[in-house]
């Protein structure tokens, strides 16, 4: 008898849990009005990656610059020759703890994912996208602009790409420092070494591309305005 109560008992609890399983999946790719679902995240990272590989294929076209740990990447690739996107991955690899650190760890595995695709990206396009004649103030508005709308797709999502922000960041919480002179100094480094790589013209245009990139983050990501996470 106790077998038998036992073997029924079994079988309700099973569509019980598949019903819980199914609900459970859903859950996790329904869309809500305050918060992005599975769907929206794994959209959210392609989408971004794929606009900041396209950006930096513009930049690495023209031999330009950029801030960050993209334009330490950049200053190696022209200065050696090695692969942009093998060289954005490494660099990235050590600011992963301070994010995890600062952010949580669904900001820090989102950013790694957003970097990866970025480099994967970066290196795959070419291959596919080439430019018979491309002027370098024309490539860095273009690249700027898509970087930059490839990053506002990431922040939306509670992802980024890495770098020197997040050391900022983790820095002023561990010893006062503002966060926003400690970015100035990271990225006024990688100004003052791109003079040798590049000339004072494909300089003067990767500065113009990173004020569009800038302009395109501070126009329109904007917390009140965009609530979902």
């Amino acid at each position: 008898m106790a077998a038998v109560m036992g073997l029924a008992a079994a079988d309700r609890e099973q569509p019980m849990a598949m019903a819980e399983m199914k609900s459970g999946f859903f859950k996790a790719i329904a869309s809500r009005p305050e918060r992005h679902s599975l769907i929206d995240d794994i959209q959210g990272l392609l989408a971004g990656s794929l606009l900041a590989g396209l950006g930096v294929m513009f930049l690495s076209g023209a031999k330009l610059l950029s801030g960050g740990t993209a334009g330490v990447a950049f200053l190696l690739h022209y200065a050696a020759g090695w692969s942009f996107g093998l060289l954005f991955f490494l660099i990235n690899l050590p600011f992963y703890y301070f994010a995890f650190r600062r952010m949580g760890p669904a900001f820090t595995i989102k950013t790694f994912l957003a970097v990866t695709l970025t480099s994967f990206f970066s290196s795959a396009l070419p291959k596919f996208i080439g430019f018979g004649a491309l002027d370098p103030f024309i490539a860095a508005l273009v690249g700027g602009l898509l970087l930059g709308t490839g990053m506002l797709a990431l922040f939306r999502h509670r992802a980024s790409l890495g770098g020197f922000g997040i050391l900022a960041l983790f820095l002023q919480d561990r010893f006062g420092w503002r966060a926003g002179l400690v970015q100035l100094c990271f990225d006024c480094t990688v100004l003052a070494l791109s003079f040798l790589v590049a000339s004072p013209f494909i300089i003067a245009c990767s500065v113009a591309g990173a004020a569009v990139l800038n302009l395109t983050l501070a126009i329109n990501h904007r917390r009140d305005r965009y609530i979902a996470v």
